[in-house]
């Protein structure tokens, strides 16, 4: 082989291996995500409006009013899918008294690898398999940036009737801390 291939072939691995290593340090892991803590915030939620699965523009605004735990996640990340049955559950438990669940999806395919995955990935509910019952819209980068960036996924933040952030999780959210903050608002 000539020296110029095996330098391609050199800095294609290098290339791979970057990237693996990149895609692995945004994920925060169950067991050092608990440790990281929960953040208390008290500014208005930002202004933004992000697509839903079916093309409609929904604003964070139109959830004044209510108890919103918007939850910026990607389909391949662990963590995520590890904390999306208690998301379900929170939404069966204090949906009706004015919460939703809020999730984003940060994915780079967007709506084509996001759609699929929400209407056909089924999650163990207390025995029960179960489709997200939340709403999901897909998320951009300045939408990321207006909540203060995200160093790693999941990331929530818990935003009160009156619009204001209560709090920012990085990392798998704890339920019965989060439960025991959604309580207090209600």
């Amino acid at each position: 082989m000539s020296k110029t291939v095996l330098v391609v072939i050199a800095a294609l691995a290098a290339i791979v291996l970057a990237v693996h290593f990149a895609d692995k340090a945004t994920r925060l892991p169950a067991q050092v995500s608990a440790k990281v803590p929960a953040t208390a915030v008290s500014a208005p939620a930002p202004d933004v409006t992000l697509k839903s699965l079916d093309d409609k523009n929904v604003s964070i605004a139109d959830y004044k009013g209510k108890i919103v735990l918007v939850n910026f996640w990607a389909t391949w990340c662990d963590p995520c899918r590890a904390e999306i049955p208690e998301l379900i559950e929170m939404q069966e438990k204090y949906g009706p008294k004015g919460f939703t669940v809020l999730g984003v999806a940060m994915d780079e395919e967007g709506k084509k690898i996001v759609d699929p995955f929400v209407h056909k990935e089924h999650f163990d509910v207390k025995g029960k398999p179960s489709l997200m019952n939340y709403p999901i819209l897909i998320g951009t980068d300045d939408a990321a940036n207006k909540f203060g960036g995200l160093f790693g996924y999941p990331t929530s933040v818990l935003i009160g009737r009156d619009g204001k952030q209560i709090k920012r999780i990085t990392g798998q959210i704890n339920a019965e801390e989060i439960s025991k903050a959604i309580e207090s608002q209600l």
